[in-house]
């Protein structure tokens, strides 16, 4: 059974939604992101994936508070993006409530720091963000792309212990098109044994199953609950057998 996890993205405390990580093209959804919090976990969904946009794009973690909420008053099990640039980023997402932390600039700005963070906090709770734009990945709130090839990119991650990864088709995030699912084929052929997450382009139920029946361990989604595209009430069979 393909994991489920739906996301909370995050500007000025308020959960929005971009396209193609494009921040001119932000759409406010709810001003409370906790009461969003709740009417997923009142349909059985279990994990959470919070992104801190004003932190992508500051190089600093800035909607902790905001984790913090969520986290003392839900039992999700949440993982925690943007921003994460220093060891003081990751223990205030840890100590405000995240289970598990995403790294993607990081990873390719200071490889030998995220590295580290892999040894000390263990691949259990350190994520690997892989988010590519044609196959390359992209940092910074995805205002850069860089000439590293996004399977590769994520092997030598793996080689050093990473277990878990969040991709990114930068075209498709917000299109409400479908996901890259010949992308993430591709990096489960390369990595049979790495627990990828898809993320970007769910537009309705069929996508998801699409993606299970590709073999796929877990999808992100925002969009398509918050525009309609996807009713809470049809994943609830999705999450009978939920497997934390």
């Amino acid at each position: 059974m393909i994991d489920l996890i739906p996301a909370i993205d995050l500007i000025d405390g308020k959960c929005v939604r971009l396209t193609q990580g494009d921040y001119n093209t932000k759409k406010v959804y709810n001003g409370n992101p906790l009461e969003v919090a709740k009417m997923f976990e009142d349909y059985g969904l279990r994990r959470l994936h919070v992104v801190d946009l004003d932190g992508a794009r500051k190089g600093c973690i800035v909607n902790y508070r905001v984790l913090e909420r969520i986290a003392g008053h839900t039992s999700f099990i949440i993982d925690f993006g943007g921003g994460l640039t220093r060891e003081s980023d990751l223990e205030i997402a840890f100590e405000s409530g995240a289970q598990m932390v995403t790294g993607g600039s990081i990873a390719i700005k200071d490889p030998e720091m995220f590295t580290s963070w892999i040894t000390k906090y263990g691949n259990q709770k350190i994520i690997l963000g892989a988010d590519a734009r044609n196959n390359k990945i992209a940092v910074s709130g995805w205002e850069e792309t860089t000439d590293e090839e996004i399977v590769s990119f994520i092997q030598a991650y793996y080689n050093k212990g990473i277990t878990k990864v969040i991709s990114t088709d930068i075209s498709r995030d917000g299109m409400l098109e479908g996901p890259a699912i010949d992308l993430y084929k591709t990096i489960k052929e390369a990595l049979p044994c790495l627990y990828v997450i898809a993320s970007g382009g769910v537009s309705s139920v069929a996508d998801i199953e699409k993606l299970e029946e590709a073999g796929i361990p877990g999808v992100i989604f925002g969009k398509a609950i918050y525009e309609g595209r996807i009713q809470l009430k049809e994943l609830i069979r999705f999450t009978d057998n939920y497997d934390d």
